[in-house]
């Protein structure tokens, strides 16, 4: 059998879209599509219940953009809800950050050809100096419900559907962050959560609740779980769920770890919550963005995606405390949403790329649908291997390895990978990023260092005040787990990463010996520059990460790689958006310009379009292939 060929930059990523927001509607499943060979946009596709083989219809054709901006990340672009036959689709576009909508007929005939709009699309927000996003329908007062960033401050809005160019009516005010709005079922309660500054929503936030007034006003609002920033308790909550009874349930992290709870009776005022389904186990992820979704009602039962140690699961969770494993053979799992015995979840595994998975939760049945074909055949995949180690502070940290295509010896390159957030996690699905490596010979080790999600509060905490320090050493320390096991070479580990992993990686080369190269985009560099310049949204981030500021800058320089860039001695390439509000581009110049003084082997590349975290195919195209010849000729590969 001849050797595969090695996977192109092209193929890896410039063909496949992103799926994100997967929704039931009656016998018709509809999904967003992130298209990066056009340019990142992100358009609504929908097709029928199953019908795998059926061509999917777009719904909102160029030059509609599906995004928002909402905390420059954004989320929860679309809202959709079902009346009768007629799809209503809202959603914010990109090119003026206003409202839209439109509806669409002929839902009830299962064919998409017969899907028909019933005009063209109507802008229903005015232009303004906000951002909206993370909305629903409410169906009983005919509006869209969400959340608008305005003047330093997020509030709940509402805006007439069906009427043009209207000014966003505020309903309520939160004191600084506001999100993941949910209407019960008879559209009398809302439910949302809110946190304060300097807490980052996986720190601290409340689960808070009102009654609507016929008029859609909010009344008696009560704070339900969690805590403000100075509580001596640090809890988190994760996206309130109604279910039909009228009970609340949400995911809470007070035992340790992100379990979901119930609450019978929220409008009584009495908090007397139900804890059924104890676990060692993770039920939320960070909320970076809008929209995300880890639990779901599917008419009569409670379903969850559940994180353990890296891997995720479907379950069933029932009243009475009994957890029942839904059988499938995916374990990379987002946006879970259900709906009359049914339920679709983006899914991926190891082997088979990101795609819609269908579940007929009454028989089991389920149908995967891969976002396009594969682009490798299986003995080509160099699957996820999981990897523990002993990290920072001694304690046990994992990560997960890819081997290369043959097997790894003492003699095969290593690429490490340092992942962005800091808090997020490292997952298992296929990734073809990863892939352009391992048939290129290269071994790759994606890690969860201290900080990370998805392994429980202690784990995530660890890196409080530790940023720069805990994720160095764990990196530092993967790679030399490998080495020491006979696979890896010491003198061939070059490091990436992106935004807060490119800081991972610019400290990892400042601050330990292990690396010989390093390739950052959007990194940060200098965390007093960050402190003061970045976007609200994570404003005040680093006072967990790294101290209080401005009162401990001493620490802030102590762990900057521009402050130390004389410590650096190996070469690095750099990529940087010139829309970066996030890292804003000065700070990617500065760097750069302290390496290159020291006179080390530098290069930077910039894009004109491009901001924090990019989307066009062929901008990701060219990173990665500027980064493997810069990483070959600087390991003398």
């Amino acid at each position: 059998m001849s050797r595969p060929q090695p996977l192109s930059a092209r193929t890896a990523l410039g063909r496949l879209p992103v799926l994100k927001s997967p929704r039931i509607l009656g016998n018709w499943v509809l999904w967003l599509e992130q298209r990066p060979h056009e340019k990142g946009r992100t358009t609504a596709m929908i097709r029928p219940w199953l019908q795998t083989d059926a061509t999917a219809r777009e719904l909102t054709a160029a030059p509609a953009n599906l995004r928002c901006r909402i905390h420059e990340y954004g989320g929860g672009a679309m809202a959709v809800a079902l009346m009768g036959d007629a799809l209503l689709l809202t959603w914010i576009d990109d090119g003026d950050g206003c409202l839209w909508q439109q509806t669409w007929h002929g839902l009830g005939s299962e064919d998409c050809s017969a899907l028909k709009a019933e005009a063209q699309p109507i802008r229903i927000s005015a232009p303004g100096a906000w951002a909206l996003g993370g909305g629903l329908i409410d169906q009983t007062r005919l509006r869209w419900l969400g959340v608008m960033e305005c003047n330093g401050r997020d509030q709940l809005v509402s805006v007439a559907l069906s009427q043009s160019d209207q000014h966003p009516q505020v309903l309520h005010t939160a004191d600084d962050f506001f999100g993941y709005p949910a209407l019960s079922a008879d559209g009398n309660q809302l439910a949302w959560v809110e946190w304060r500054q300097p807490a980052m929503p996986w720190d601290a936030s409340e689960l808070r609740c009102a009654c609507l007034s016929p008029e859609g006003q909010l009344m008696r609002v009560q704070t339900l779980a969690g805590s403000r920033p100075e509580a001596k308790q640090a809890i988190s909550v994760f996206q309130p769920l109604w279910q039909p009874d009228g009970s609340l349930v949400v995911a809470e992290d007070s035992s340790g770890w992100w379990n979901l709870m119930r609450l019978a009776d929220p409008a009584s005022g009495k908090r007397h919550w139900e804890r059924p389904w104890p676990m060692q186990a993770e039920t939320a992820m960070p909320q970076w963005v809008f929209g995300m979704s880890t639990s779901a009602w599917d008419g009569e039962q409670l379903l969850a995606a559940i994180c353990s140690e890296g891997r995720w699961e479907l379950k069933q969770l029932r009243s009475d405390g009994t957890i029942l494993n839904l059988d499938q053979p995916f374990d990379d799992l987002a946006d879970l949403h259900a709906d009359a015995g049914r339920a679709v979840v983006i899914a991926s595994n190891s082997q088979i790329g990101q795609g819609l998975l269908e579940l007929e939760l009454s028989t089991g049945d389920w149908q995967h649908t891969p976002a396009g074909e594969a682009a490798l055949p299986i003995e080509a995949i160099s699957s996820a291997e999981p990897l523990w180690f002993e990290g920072a502070g001694n304690l046990r940290t994992h990560a997960w390895y890819y081997p290369p295509l043959g097997g790894a010896s003492s003699e095969t390159p290593l690429l490490v990978k340092s992942h962005s957030g800091p808090t997020a996690m490292a997952g298992r699905g296929l990734n073809l990023g990863i892939q352009f490596w391992t048939t290129r010979g290269w071994g790759v080790v994606d890690v969860n260092y201290g900080g990370s999600t998805g392994f429980g509060r202690a784990y995530r905490d660890r890196l409080n005040s530790g940023w720069g320090v805990v994720d160095v050493q764990d990196c530092a320390a993967a790679a030399m787990a490998l080495v020491e096991d006979g696979q890896a070479h010491p003198h061939k580990i070059a490091i990436e990463g992106g935004s807060a992993g490119g800081f991972t990686t610019l400290a990892c080369l400042c601050f330990t010996d292990v690396f010989r190269a390093g390739a950052c985009r959007y990194a940060v560099s200098d965390l007093t520059s960050l402190a003061s310049e970045t976007h609200r949204f994570e404003a005040r981030y680093l006072d967990s990460l790294v101290g209080a500021w401005p009162e401990e800058r001493a620490r802030y320089e102590q762990r900057s790689p521009l402050q130390h860039a004389q410590s650096i001695r190996c070469p690095v390439i750099f990529f940087q958006g010139l829309k970066d509000k996030v890292v804003v581009p000065e700070q990617t110049e500065r760097m750069a310009a302290a390496l290159s003084s020291n006179g080390l082997p530098v290069e930077v590349q910039t894009f004109a379009e491009e901001g924090h975290g990019f989307r066009d195919s062929a901008v990701k195209v060219q990173v990665l292939e500027a980064t493997e010849r810069f990483f070959r000729r600087q390991l003398g590969l």
